[in-house]
């Protein structure tokens, strides 16, 4: 079977793309912030139920091993600790809390390019996962992860379109300490990306030293403040219903400090949470609303981001799931709800099983992260970069994951419907005429506004693609990620800045690591 006319002058097409020299000017693609919300899986009538359960969880159940700080702050609001030492948190608390956190604020970059507008349900899709291990690029196999490794993991993502932050990825696991772990991690990402970084810190006596090295970067502690370019990942709930005391200092000392911080919370249906999604969406909930609520009475005026994390058990093993339609299911419920209260929020999505950038990792991500996206997570990290039930990352599996994220992003926008956009005039005139809209001037344009193309999906015919090797995407993604590892070595923090860092804390990071050789 022979190819349309139509078919052969697309293709010809497809192999002359316009130049600047045509006349029109693309303009840049916002594909960051996009408004999502259209998928809602649970019933509206359905909202204040899961709502009612969560603040009788809190009142009723309260929960267990919170430590001094904790209890002090929340029982001075009007809360109680009952006799088997569960703490529990009033309505008036609760109610005077979701009326008082923060709203509507920004996650920035160092460059403002990079600046994070939450709330609303507009959405951003970044890295995440603190995975133990790496897939080496040369020989395939994984091993431990390292400080080099999580710096290269930061300036790949900087390189990549459509992943908009960057979580620390990686564990450091040459640090010989937990302070060095600390420090060095903030200050690789710092280093790799000029995008927002979400890190983590073990103690809270490091925080504050984290906090002096973003004031440093910043220029001051004012400048910081006014555009935060670090925020904390923190866990103060241990499902089901308990605190980690470490966590919660932890919590304290940033809220304290007006570092921006995520209250995330990690259950697993069926072992840690109810093996419903309903009740699983309900515990996550209060959990993670039990550490907001602690953060804002430390600090009314925190940066507080909402990060129900309700993850899925295989019931066969006991072990997580993170590609499952249970788990994308739940996770966008926990984002739709997430909005109800009208929270700036994140969420897991991208948390796949397979060990390597194959079908299964495309599915699995393809499907969890677009539903998170099309219900509305402001931020949803580990959407790009791993593997493994998040116990590992693969550096070319961030240039796969940017094209799909890509994708996922456009399907965002809304379809505008105008008399330009139903272009009757134009149907009108190209069927009396060349019988193509190949050479339309508002196609030119809008192949240069409307779509979003791949940057290593390969759309050719299949002789030009056997032609040149006949490589899969996985191929072509660790040659595109030896390329960025290559050449791309950001340079947004100053050599001045650079050195009174090196000056000032125990940076690990050799200097020759990053620079081009």
């Amino acid at each position: 079977m022979s190819e349309s006319d139509t078919q052969q002058r697309a293709r010809k097409k497809r192999r002359r793309r316009p130049s600047a020299a045509s006349g029109s000017t693309p303009q840049p693609r916002q594909l960051s912030g996009i408004v999502g919300g259209r998928y809602q899986p649970l019933d509206q009538a359905d909202l204040p139920v899961v709502d009612q359960a969560v603040r009788k969880i809190l009142q009723d159940v309260g929960m267990s091993e919170a430590p001094a700080i904790v209890i002090e702050q929340v029982t001075a609001a009007g809360g109680s600790l009952d006799p088997d030492g569960r703490l529990h948190f009033s309505a008036d608390l609760i109610d005077r809390a979701l009326n008082g956190f923060s709203r509507d604020f920004k996650l920035c970059g160092q460059n403002p390019a990079h600046d994070m507008q939450l709330g609303g349900r507009r959405v951003h899709v970044g890295s995440g996962g603190a995975a133990p291990m790496i897939m080496d690029l040369e020989s395939g196999r994984y091993r431990e992860s390292n400080l080099g490794d999580l710096y290269d993991a930061a300036r790949v993502v900087d390189s990549l379109e459509h992943i908009h932050f960057f979580s620390r990825s990686l564990v450091a696991r040459d640090m010989p300490d937990l302070h060095s772990l600390d420090i060095n991690t903030a200050y690789a990402c710092l280093a790799g990306t000029s995008k927002h970084v979400f890190s983590s810190v073990s103690l809270a006596a490091h925080v504050e030293e984290i906090a002096e090295m973003c004031f440093t970067i910043a220029g001051s502690r004012e400048a910081f403040y006014q555009r935060p370019f670090l925020s904390l990942n923190i866990n103060p709930p241990v499902p089901p219903m308990r605190f980690d005391a470490d966590s919660c200092e932890v919590m304290a000392e940033a809220a304290r400090l007006g570092i921006p911080l995520h209250s995330n919370t990690f259950g697993q249906m069926g072992a840690s949470s109810p093996v419903t999604i309903a009740g699983t969406v309900a515990q996550t909930i209060a959990e993670t609303l039990s550490g907001m609520i602690f953060a804002w009475l430390v600090n009314p005026g925190a940066k507080i981001i909402f990060g129900t994390r309700p993850l899925v058990t295989d019931l066969r093993t006991g072990a997580m799931s993170g590609g499952s339609g249970e788990a994308a299911i739940t996770m966008a419920a926990s984002a739709q709800m997430a909005n109800y209260y009208d929270l700036p929020n994140s969420t897991i999505a991208g948390a796949t099983d397979s060990k390597t950038a194959d079908a299964q990792s495309g599915y699995e991500k393809c499907l969890t992260v677009a539903l998170a996206a099309q219900a509305g997570s402001n931020l949803i990290t580990q959407a790009g970069g791993m593997q493994a039930s998040l116990m590992g990352c693969a550096l070319e599996s961030y240039v796969v994951d940017n094209d799909m994220l890509g994708s996922i992003m456009k399907s965002l926008s809304g379809i505008e419907v105008s008399e330009a956009a139903l272009a009757v005039a134009t149907i009108d005139q190209v069927v009396h005429g060349d019988g193509h809209f190949l050479g339309q001037p508002e196609t030119l344009q809008r192949m240069q506004t409307d779509f979003v193309y791949p940057e290593i999906g390969d759309r050719r015919p299949i002789d030009e693609w056997e032609a040149d090797g006949s490589k899969d995407i996985h191929e072509v993604a660790r040659e595109r990620t030896r390329q960025i590892l290559q050449q791309h070595y950001p340079r947004h923090i100053s050599v001045e800045i650079e050195q009174k860092l090196r000056d000032s804390f125990d940076i690990r990071l050799p200097a020759e690591a990053m620079q081009q050789q």
